[in-house]
């Protein structure tokens, strides 16, 4: 297998108003794939598709559309399937963190985390990977965390479902084989996106350097364009050594030291 030949497929983008979502299309619309955008923000999907499709002649529908609601997947293949439109890749990048003790969260806002991160990443998977393998020639990438790698006080839930995206995807990572499709779950640190403005805090990165939106999703097309590619891939140097080297440490001690370097999480105090 050689690089990925974008031309003429139709690549599916979910979270693509911002952050990685966007750097995605506006990396694939260059490689010359046609594109769908998922995200709930309209206004900023019909902005980013007129100006993809105007710079590289491809094109781009904007599909408005919150994952978190039930059947989401369902509802967004059935939407496709009625304008017509054959996709050949997925790039599922919508997700979204909470931070704070459990006992303090609102349980709606951890509903919908939950059918987000994890809900619609094995709906859209499910709904879309048969017609992935009869093209036999895209992607399915889906965006995991180094979260993955270690529970997460203070982001109980966003770090599980992590862990979650990052098994599943190996799981079809094998499953695939000999198909012609490519999947791999891509595992960044933290990126400069949006992701800590909804998050609520600037604090949760723990110290490690930030990468950006573009260093992340040029690492995952490297790694996509290889001719055996792994199932999953962590994005910087650091970011593999702290994220594997917790396997060396019992259960205990990972727990308690990524817990140290959180912002409080203290029942008595958070």
């Amino acid at each position: 297998m050689n690089a990925v030949d974008y031309r003429g497929q139709t690549t599916l983008i979910t979270g693509a108003s911002s952050g990685l979502g966007e750097e995605f299309a506006r990396r694939l619309a260059e490689r010359g794939s046609d594109l769908v955008l998922v995200a709930r923000r309209e206004d900023r999907l019909v902005r980013l598709a007129a100006e993809l499709s105007a710079a590289h002649g491809v094109a781009v529908v904007p599909v408005p559309m919150d994952l978190g609601v039930d059947r989401a997947a369902e509802l967004l293949s059935q939407e496709l399937d009625r304008r017509g439109l054959t996709i050949t890749s997925v790039i599922n990048n919508a997700g979204f963190g909470t931070f704070g003790p459990l006992h303090r969260g609102d349980p709606e806002r951890l509903r919908q985390e939950i059918a987000v991160n994890v809900g619609a990443v094995v709906g859209i998977s499910g709904a879309f990977i048969e017609r992935l393998r009869a093209h036999g020639k895209g992607v399915l990438v889906n965006v995991a965390s180094t979260a993955a790698y270690q529970p997460v006080p203070g982001m109980a839930a966003y770090g599980a479902s992590k862990a979650f995206v990052l098994s599943f995807t190996e799981a079809l990572w094998h499953e695939s084989r000999g198909t012609g499709l490519r999947v791999l779950a891509l595992c960044p640190g933290a990126t400069r996106t949006e992701f800590f403005d909804v998050l609520g805090t600037d604090g949760v990165s723990g110290g490690t350097r930030v990468q950006s939106a573009g260093a992340v999703v040029r690492t995952a097309l490297r790694t996509l364009d290889r001719r055996n590619p792994p199932p999953s891939v962590i994005p910087g140097g650091l970011n593999r050594l702290m994220a594997l080297g917790g396997r060396l440490l019992t259960r205990r001690q990972l727990v308690t030291s990524v817990g140290r370097i959180m912002p409080s999480t203290d029942p008595a105090t958070g």
